[in-house]
């Protein structure tokens, strides 16, 4: 137990310390707060019922110790009143390892264009970043190159923003070398235009002996190799594109349609990945646990087989980036028959989280697509909250249908695999009367093995069965109709 706590000791020194800065740019008056955590205690915020085995452990990589020092958050945009804002933040900082020593909350009607926050706030933050000893100043909110550099000079730290921050977490998850792409794309595109001087370190000449002129300066090298490593990323994730493209075409060629989990981060979709297929994929309170796609077939009450997409969460203010870096992953979305829409029940935000997604898939162009809502994590609900879900079972929402599931206990996968079911069009379910000799046992076996066998009748030496099954089943059973409807 002893070696046990001096390892996690260890793993708290090499993290980050973080100061968070909320900022509400609504116009309302709020009282400015800090608070300052315990200078070594590491704030670690975990979703309710979540168990202790899985808490944060992550820290950032040397590469990108770029994930934790300050919030920002533009609070009537995102919908999020402050301490929901900053809370969702906190969830980032964690997932990146970082240890919260100090938050910082202020109201302004407009940002400051030189440094977001104001000159007064940032000698604030100035004093409280030194107090603390921390390593990064991190704020939820997109900065701009400008504002970047003013804050890097002020402050005693490494200054970062939330698009950061996500990038961050990013490439600590990223495991495939398509993931690994993309999020180097996704970083290198939000860097170039954010390459500035570093004093004479970049106003050195790089030209060589016999040219004219004082040839490029170190700068203008950046960013010409930056911009030459996008376009070759570019190139290999279009290959990547290609590939699945192939993938795809494949198996459209037999009739098993795609279902696409989509959701908010940590709602719950790989546990509920997992609980559908079997599979043992990393379920995970971190936020953005899973980046690359996993696909597992499984089968629908109707014994119809279908395959079963986990794709990458979204949040508020999703980088945009990362979603085009991250196309060839999401066309799997794109490419899906019916989405599910995974939402946290127990979540106080749920409807801007699902205005988020909404958002994302609109800019995917997959808004259109039947989708399913999907209550998840019904088990944190009170016992009232929790049976009127229940008791409504499916029913009709904006979107499409609404399904109340448990993905850790199991609550509710029988309704949503009849939904699934009544969702997909891709082939259809008929019903039929069939004829079979006795003999035919490999014909029985399929019959027994994808379709649902209503009765059987045995008339000498012939079985008489009523079935329902996939269109495509019953076309190659044509010899053997008797009667057939639906």
């Amino acid at each position: 137990m002893a070696d046990e706590e001096r390892r996690n000791e260890g793993a708290r020194g090499k993290a980050e310390r973080a100061v968070l800065v909320g900022v509400e740019l609504s116009g309302r008056t709020r009282v400015n707060r800090v608070g300052i955590a315990p200078a070594r205690t590491p704030v670690v915020c975990q979703k309710p019922g979540t168990p202790d085995d899985d808490e944060p452990s992550l820290l950032l990589s040397e590469s990108s110790q770029s994930s934790l020092i300050n919030a920002v958050s533009s609070v009537p945009a995102n919908g999020l009143d402050g301490e929901e804002s900053l809370a969702e933040f906190r969830e980032l900082v964690s997932s990146a390892g970082g240890i919260v020593v100090a938050e910082i909350s202020q109201n302004r009607s407009r940002p400051d264009p030189a440094t977001l926050i104001g000159s007064g706030k940032v000698e604030e933050i100035a004093g409280v970043a030194a107090s603390v000893e921390a390593d990064l100043v991190l704020f939820d909110h997109d900065l701009t190159p400008t504002q970047l550099r003013n804050l890097e000079a002020a402050l005693p730290c490494r200054v970062l923003d939330r698009t950061q921050l996500i990038l961050d977490i990013f490439a600590r998850h990223a495991r495939t070398s398509e993931g690994q792409l993309q999020v180097e794309l996704a970083q290198l595109e939000y860097m170039l235009p954010r390459l500035t001087g570093k004093g004479k370190a970049m106003s050195q000449l790089g030209g060589g002996i016999g040219t004219r002129g004082p040839g490029e300066t170190k700068l203008e090298t950046d960013r010409r190799r930056i911009q030459s490593r996008i376009d070759h990323l570019k190139g290999e994730l279009d290959a990547v594109r290609r590939v699945r493209k192939q993938q795809r075409q494949r198996r459209e060629s037999t009739p098993v349609p795609t279902v696409a989990l989509v959701g908010y981060t940590n709602a719950g979709k790989s546990t509920l990945f997992n609980c559908l297929t079997g599979a043992q994929v990393l379920q995970s309170p971190l936020m953005f646990a899973t980046l690359d796609p996993k696909l597992r077939a499984i089968e629908l009450p109707s014994r119809r087989k279908i395959l079963l997409s986990d794709t990458v969460g979204f949040i508020r203010n999703l980088p945009h980036t990362l979603v085009t870096s991250f196309r060839a992953t999401l066309e799997e979305v794109a490419q899906a028959e019916v989405l599910l829409h995974v939402r946290d029940a127990a979540s106080t935000y749920g409807e801007e989280q699902k205005a988020q997604v909404e958002k994302v898939l609109g800019e995917l162009d997959t808004l259109g697509k039947p989708r399913i809502e999907v209550l998840n994590k019904i088990d944190l609900l009170d016992e009232h909250e929790r049976d009127g879900l229940l008791s409504r079972a499916q029913y009709k929402s904006g979107s499409g249908v609404e399904v109340a599931v448990s993905a850790r206990t199991g609550q509710g996968m029988d309704a949503l695999l009849a939904a699934i079911d009544r969702a997909l069009h891709t082939d259809p379910i008929l019903s039929a009367e069939l004829r079979v000799p006795q003999q035919e046992g490999g014909v029985l076996a399929a019959i027994d093995a994808g379709m649902v066998v209503h009765s059987r009748e045995y008339e000498g030496n012939m079985v008489h069965l009523s079935v329902s099954g996939p269109a495509s089943l019953v076309g190659r059973l044509r010899k053997y109709r008797i009667q057939s409807s639906g």
